[in-house]
């Protein structure tokens, strides 16, 4: 309920607009880019408690040290062991077995530059575990956010991925020059 309110607060007023289509009703890969801020996180927030989405996210662990820990836990965050990255399929897959629906929140271009491809975790991930992604956005242009179309992946990478770009043509992030065009590695 407190979060429901702390979104409408900030909805109204912000002047980013919300443009989003209704929230899945089973687990799914959320996909929040392009992610070139750290201000992406706040509104991640907003989205997700203005459409009730029970969200987990994925942070390198290093943010769950100390009295950030407990904070960022609360927040839906599962910090991720960059040595061991196995561990967290695991543990999405133990959460979906359990009959727990979230979202999980992944964003495979980082916010630093110098990134030529996405990172695949997310692909693994919703493949693995039979999750269908959903392609959230933030768009300085229009400065709108919000989710987009869930789509089932088909193991067919470059078709998945041509689809993924397609969405993601004309958005641009909080600093577009950090922007990575959504390709994997392994479609070459």
């Amino acid at each position: 309920m407190l979060r429901r309110l702390a979104a409408r607060a900030f909805w109204s007023l912000s002047r980013w607009k919300l443009v989003s289509q209704p929230a899945p009703d089973r687990p799914t890969v959320l996909i929040g880019a392009p992610h070139t801020s750290n201000w992406d996180f706040a509104l991640m927030l907003a989205i997700a408690w203005r459409l009730d989405v029970n969200m987990r996210w994925l942070g390198k662990k290093s943010l769950f040290h100390g009295w950030r820990g407990p904070i960022m836990r609360a927040l839906g965050g599962i910090a991720v062991d960059r040595a061991d990255p196995s561990r967290v399929v695991s543990e999405v897959i133990e959460r979906m077995q359990s009959g727990e629906v979230f979202g999980l929140v992944i964003t495979p271009d980082g916010t630093r530059n110098g990134h030529t491809h996405w990172k695949s975790g997310f692909y693994r991930i919703a493949r693995e575990t039979g999750m269908p992604v959903t392609l959230g956005y933030v768009d300085r242009t229009t400065m709108t956010t919000g989710l987009g179309p869930t789509v089932t992946l088909t193991g067919e990478i470059a078709k998945d991925m041509d689809a993924i770009r397609a969405f993601y043509a004309d958005k641009a992030g909080f600093h577009p020059e950090n922007r990575v065009e959504p390709r994997l590695r392994e479609e070459s």
